[in-house]
């Protein structure tokens, strides 16, 4: 019985991974290159490894573990304005982001509002992670660092999310990312919430 379950749970999975995938280009977003930061001002997301391996490069001396997270959260207005953060921290030697803002066709249901954030999420991470795993010169950082998907979901009693969360884990994983949710998912829920209002 449980491998049914599980088989079923894998199958709804990758059926979210396409129609997430599709809602989201329809939404209109088909430009995800171009980001600000900050630090370096615009930034291509080709561009983008080589400031995350300058980066571990400056904190590496510390033998401090640096993550690499991708993070997306939106809010609603006569549209829903999305934000997809791209950040590195070395815990107690700072860190850097990377942010995108879009403005999509407003949506209204909270479960594919998270799956389109979710989904842009894995996109991103996985279009940096291409691009670290296809150059030698980063292996260092492949090999040292982590990749996490911070997910703007908690499981509070009064969340709208909760019930969506297994299923969220479940894709993230099996995409090869951990995953973070609320509290600790502060790229989603605090970096984006933030520049999203």
């Amino acid at each position: 019985m449980l491998y049914c379950v599980r088989i079923a749970q894998l199958a709804e999975q990758q059926t979210l991974n396409l129609e997430v995938r599709r809602s989201w280009l329809r939404a209109g977003i088909e430009d995800i290159e171009m980001y600000k930061s900050e630090t370096y001002g615009k930034v291509n997301i080709e561009d983008i490894p080589d400031k995350l391996l300058c980066f571990y490069d400056r904190v590496k001396e510390y033998d401090t573990p640096v993550q690499i997270i991708v993070g997306t959260d939106s809010q609603n207005f006569s549209d829903t304005k999305i934000v997809n953060v791209v950040a590195t921290i070395c815990e107690g030697h700072g860190g850097i982001y990377f942010y995108q803002i879009n403005h999509v066709d407003r949506i209204n249901d909270i479960r594919q509002k998270l799956y389109t954030e979710t989904g842009m999420s894995l996109d991103v991470a996985d279009m940096i992670l291409k691009i670290i795993e296809a150059d030698r010169k980063y292996d260092n950082l492949y090999e040292n660092a982590t990749f996490t998907i911070h997910v703007d979901a908690g499981r509070s009693e009064k969340g709208k999310t909760k019930e969506l969360i297994p299923a969220i884990i479940g894709w993230i994983k099996s995409q090869g990312f951990d995953c973070e949710i609320k509290p600790d998912s502060f790229v989603a829920s605090t970096i984006a919430d933030r520049i999203s209002k």
